[in-house]
């Protein structure tokens, strides 16, 4: 897992001249982001070839011949599961968000370090509108830069037309600056001139100019702009605990009904309704419009007034609402991100305890440990609770189905599995009776065929 966050953040950790006490810090704020999904996956599966091993051993034979009942055996397990998913639940609600907050803060400050790193050794390094090679770097903030190769975009026609070659640069600007200064000395300038010619595009024109000095600004607000998937820096879903999430959760929600009452009120306003309701408390004016239409109070020219400046006034309302109609979905997957966060730490730990339940007793049932088919059966079992989460959430987050049904639903499917191995362990009895299901057939059959020979 650790290896994995490696790879996932290999982009922003390359290049930029960290030292190792950096990186084992952004791993150590990584790693407990990973315990909701590693500590259900060890329960299962040590669950599983732990019970196993024990029945595959004849350990459970033994106990029963003693008068040690599975239940009994399980007794100082289940203490410790208990226990172990009230630890997780603390962990969840105070260690993890505190760790997301330092690892996106430490993201960003990795993102926005100092200029120089921004360029690498020996390979072009894309920035703002030009890609930039340099041999070496030195100086102590690496800002002495030996044979550069510049290639300038143009925004009117893609490739490489421009062309900066330089024995020496510097770099001028200060670290955090969003401004790269970057002055070049002893080089050249390539242009090829664009032509609408086909005669002159046949000779490939350019322009040659050599410099002693030559500063080139590069714009890195874009650089050291990282999106940080949309997550506000000290208020993002994963940073909050429970106490603040809920507080969280009601600010949203206020937000969001004060936004549906603007946007009822705009478009009443806007369609004329209140000044329909308003005329309708004059019953003489109710009654006349009950005989004719206002259209027939018009001639053809008013009428056409009338309906162009109703199917406008329409338009513009239903612009109004689509506009709105964003800002408002915008506002509502937050608000279910949040309650998915608010959920989520309690799931880990009923998770726990019910995965117990469901490998403690497939172990016994199956008798067989060591790493072959518990292996197997654990990862399966785990990968579909898993994938279930994992779709239930993004489904919840569109609010295509309710963010606490979303949340616990892989929970739940496991629980009645849970039980169910639970009863077969504890009766004696294997995975599947396969006499259970064909019992009614075969049954069936034989009161048929004897009723036939009867008949004959």
């Amino acid at each position: 897992m650790i290896l994995q966050s490696v790879w996932l953040y290999i982009s922003e950790l390359a290049g930029r001249e960290l030292d190792g006490f950096i990186i084992l810090k952004l791993l150590s704020f990584v790693a407990p982001k990973l315990i909701p999904l590693v500590l259900p996956l060890t329960i299962l599966v040590t669950s599983i070839m732990t019970f196993g091993n024990f029945a595959e051993n004849y350990e459970f034979a033994a106990m029963k011949s003693s008068g040690i009942s599975l239940q009994r055996a399980m007794r100082g397990l289940i203490i410790f599961i208990a226990a172990l998913s009230i630890t997780a639940f603390f962990f969840a609600n105070n260690v993890i968000p505190r760790a997301e907050f330092e690892f996106v803060n430490l993201r960003k400050n990795i993102a926005k370090l100092k200029p120089a790193a921004a360029i690498s050794e020996g390979m072009f390094n894309e920035i703002g509108d030009i890609n930039i090679k340099v041999g070496e770097k030195s100086g102590d903030r690496g800002q002495y830069l030996t044979d550069v190769i510049i290639h300038k975009k143009n925004e009117k026609r893609a490739g490489n037309y421009t062309v900066i070659k330089a024995n020496k640069g510097e770099l001028i600007s200060s670290e955090g600056s969003d401004v790269l200064s970057l002055v070049l000395r002893d080089g050249n300038y390539y242009d090829e001139i664009q032509s609408n010619d086909p005669k002159e595009i046949q000779k490939k024109p350019f322009a040659k100019s050599y410099f002693k000095e030559y500063a080139i600004n590069v714009d890195l607000s874009t650089l050291n702009n990282v999106d940080m998937e949309d997550r506000n820096y000290t208020g993002g879903s994963n940073m909050l605990k429970i106490s603040e999430l809920q507080y969280t959760l009601d600010s949203v929600s206020v937000n969001y009904n004060k936004n549906l009452e603007v946007l009822r009120l705009d478009v009443t306003s806007r369609a004329g309704v209140n000044t329909f309701l308003e005329l309708e408390k004059d019953t003489t004016e109710v009654r006349a419009l009950v005989g004719n239409t206002i259209l027939d109070e018009y001639d053809l020219e008013g009428k056409l007034r009338v309906v162009t400046l109703a199917f406008n006034n329409m338009t513009n309302v239903g612009n109004l609402i689509d506009t709105r109609e964003n800002s408002l979905k915008q506002i509502n997957i937050k608000l279910n991100k949040y309650e998915i966060a608010l959920h989520e730490k309690y799931v880990l730990a009923f998770a726990c305890f019910i995965l117990f339940f469901v490998g403690a007793p497939l172990g016994a049932i199956i008798r067989k440990g060591g790493m072959g088919l518990p292996m197997v059966i654990a990862i399966l079992l785990f990968l579909t609770y898993h994938f279930i989460g994992i779709f239930a959430k993004n489904s919840a987050e569109d609010g295509s189905i309710s963010p606490f049904i979303a949340t616990w639903l892989s929970t739940i499917i496991m629980l009645p599995l849970g039980v169910y191995f639970t009863y077969r362990a504890t009766t004696d009895q294997g995975l599947f009776s396969i006499g259970t299901f064909f019992h009614p057939v075969v049954a069936f059959f034989k009161k048929n065929f004897s009723k036939k020979q009867v008949q004959d």
